[in-house]
This record gives C-alpha cells, structure tokens and sequence, in this order.
C-alpha cells in the first residue's frame, strides 16, 4: 500500500509522521508528492496529487480522499476502529463532505500550522543526545 501526500504542507507532514510511526510492520511506502521526482502511478497528475490524499492499494486501486483515509486506517492496528466505524452506513459519505469542506480551508490552516511548528522549534529547541 503507497501513500501519496503533499510533504510541502506542514499539517500533511505532521499526520504522515503520525502514520509512519504507527506503521510498526513497514507495510506502507510513503511518496511526497512535492518531490518533483517522486513516481506517480497511472491516472494520477501531479496537480491533483498534490490536492487530496491518495493510496494506491496492493490490488491496484487507487483511492482519494476520505475513502483514501479509510483504506490507511484499516492497515493501522490502532487506527481499525476508525476504520470500522467509517463502514456503518452513511458514515464514509458524511466524511468525504467533511474532507471536501475542509480542503479550501486546508492552506490557511497549514500555515498556521507551519507558525505554531517554527515557534515551538524556538521556544523547546530539541536537546542535544
């Protein structure tokens, strides 16, 4: 299972190292999109790659958005419940409109993620080991 993020935006870096450090197996391959380089699969543009999160399954499927959400969650062993409860019924669709209500909002919001991030680097800088 690969995961397709936007690693210029501070917020969608912050929730992919959460993920990563879930993933106690290794089972998922991360790939930043900004990379100009980063492989992409077929049917997926850069420009909308960098827009809305995508997994691209084991079986070839390639899912965006909440349903791309859904797919990480299940292969997270503390992340299945969410997963569960996104199949009760209407509950993926309410979190598809929730993801599409909260992508216009999402580059304010990372930036001010950003500022909050540099600040906290500066005022807890990280001790030397």
């Amino acid at each position: 299972t690969t995961l397709y993020y936007d690693g210029s935006c501070p917020l969608c870096r912050a929730e992919i190292g959460h993920y990563r450090r879930e993933d106690d197996t290794g089972a998922l391959a991360f790939v930043d999109v900004s990379d100009t380089d980063a492989p992409l699969p077929s049917g997926l543009t850069r420009q909308h790659a960098m827009k809305r999160f995508h997994v691209l399954e084991g079986n070839g499927q390639l899912l965006s958005g909440a349903a791309a959400f859904v797919s990480l969650w299940r292969r997270l062993p503390r992340w299945r419940w969410a997963a569960r409860v996104a199949a009760l019924p209407g509950v993926s669709t309410a979190l598809e409109l929730g993801y599409r209500l909260f992508l216009p909002a999402r580059p304010f919001i990372s930036r001010r993620f950003g500022t909050i991030e540099r600040l906290s680097r500066l005022t807890f800088p990280k001790k030397p080991q």
